[in-house]
């Protein structure tokens, strides 16, 4: 038998034996290192961070996936109990520098993301696509705009604010609250190789949804400025830079993609490599021009996919090469989750979740009547619109930088609703994959099954 097969087999009691002492051992004796040299934090450095995080969150989802949780679950714990706000073993500062690390995983993940999206499949669910599009941006912006002026009482940083202010400052929240996670989306996917209605209409509305987020926020930040600051004055400055950002994003994307095509071709091997130069060099250059990275790096993938024959190849590099980025994403995200800010915030960080996975449902729902859609999806359509991650905390960050009068009270609201959103999700997601029977039995690729870069 090979030893990709064996890597297939049920994994019995003995080795989940051997997999939770390797897990603790390694905790262990980071522990005790930190503990009798206390200045290791400087010396361990980003590299042995990223070293410790993928290991530890490869055995601790191998672990969690006996009681049925997915692997994305495992990343998160493992970064949450190494974190600097459990255990310590990686303290705030490498937490900082492993960011520096997501900008390779991000653009991986919108390659792969690009990738999946076939123009084939989009045009044969377009009526769905498009009800869903519609009534997911629509319902939840309404919605939580309404929700977050109504619990203004709860909210510290709104709790003082006018009531053109607190609208402006709610319609800022409602199209926080519409961006969801690709990150995860395909996280879920790499794990289970999910195949089916409710997986195919994730991932379509999933990555087309950024783009229309990025216009959202401008249209949203034009009209909040003026309510915001009485001062200000209703400017179309933001659409220009918009138009420039997604003509700009699309064009070098698609450039990108016949670029990459062209070396799958004449050369095809070192895609690792290659990936990484991206994810460093090109992210840099993007931001540099004021483009989109998600967006470029999406397009790229597509243009690979649709306008040459290297689209399988070039996924099958991007899912080799994602299936170590998840690990080293989530559990990085799990390293930042502030838990004594979500022990503070967490009933209105609850609702306001809540009321967003609510109001998701009640669109998911709709759409589905109005495309005509089967049973599964009109139930769990709605289950991979949950998870929130990367985007969601730009998104924040762009808002706090343009309206310094909210103070960071906005995204450390974010931080917390986000950190709920992301736990919950994935976990949901791939609970509704399994019930509708769109899981593989394959499994999913681990640290020692992957081929080597040719």
């Amino acid at each position: 038998m090979s030893h990709a097969a064996l890597d297939g087999a049920p994994k019995g009691v003995f080795t989940r034996a051997i997999q939770a002492m390797c897990l603790g051992l390694l905790f262990a004796l980071l522990w005790l290192a930190t503990r009798a040299v206390p200045e290791a934090h400087s010396r361990v450095g980003t590299i042995a961070a990223v070293g410790f995080l993928l290991l530890a969150g490869t055995l601790t989802s191998e672990l969690v996936e006996v009681i049925g949780l997915p692997h994305l679950t495992g990343y998160l714990l493992a970064g949450i109990v190494a974190g600097p706000h459990v255990l310590r073993l990686i303290d705030e500062e490498s937490v900082q520098d492993l960011s520096q690390v997501n900008a390779l995983a991000l653009a991986l993940i919108a390659l792969e993301g690009g990738a999946h999206l076939r123009a084939g499949a989009l045009r044969k669910g377009a009526r769905s696509l498009a009800w869903a599009t519609l009534t997911q941006h629509v319902l939840v912006l309404v919605t939580m705009t309404g929700v977050f002026m109504g619990l203004r009482a709860y909210i510290p940083f709104a709790a003082s604010l006018g009531t053109s202010a607190l609208l402006g400052c709610g319609l800022l929240w409602g199209v926080l609250a519409v961006t969801r996670s690709p990150a995860a989306t395909l996280g879920i996917l790499s794990q289970t190789r999910a195949r089916g209605p409710i997986m195919d209409g994730t991932l379509s509305f999933v990555m087309t949804s950024d783009l229309i987020v990025v216009i959202l926020l401008a249209a949203a930040m034009a009209v909040a400025r003026p309510l915001l600051d009485p001062t200000a004055t209703f400017s179309l400055a933001d659409f220009q830079a918009l138009g420039h950002e997604i003509v700009g994003s699309v064009s070098l994307g698609t450039t990108l993609g016949l670029i990459l095509a062209a070396y799958l071709r004449l050369v095809g091997t070192q895609l690792i490599v290659v990936f990484i130069a991206l994810g460093f060099g090109m992210t840099s250059m993007l931001q540099f021009l004021h483009f989109e990275p998600l967006l470029a790096f999406m397009v790229a993938g597509f243009a690979v996919q649709n306008l040459s024959k290297q689209g399988e190849k070039f996924l099958a590099g991007a899912e080799q090469a994602g299936s170590l980025v998840y690990v080293v994403f989530f559990a990085t995200a799990g390293a930042h989750l502030d838990l004594p800010l979500l022990a503070r915030l967490w009933p209105i960080a609850l609702a306001l979740a809540g009321t967003r996975a609510l109001a998701t449902w009640i669109a998911s729902r709709s759409a589905s009547r109005l495309a005509g859609d089967g049973p599964v999806l009109r139930r769990w359509g709605f289950a991979g619109l949950i998870s929130q991650a990367g985007l969601a905390l730009g998104v924040s960050t762009l808002i706090e930088r343009a309206f310094p009068a909210l103070g960071n009270g906005f995204r450390v609201l974010t931080l917390a609703t986000v950190a709920l959103n992301e736990m919950v999700g994935p976990v949901l997601f791939k609970f509704a994959l399994d019930r509708a029977g769109e899981t593989s039995r394959e499994a999913s690729p681990s640290l020692h099954s992957i081929p080597p870069p040719a």
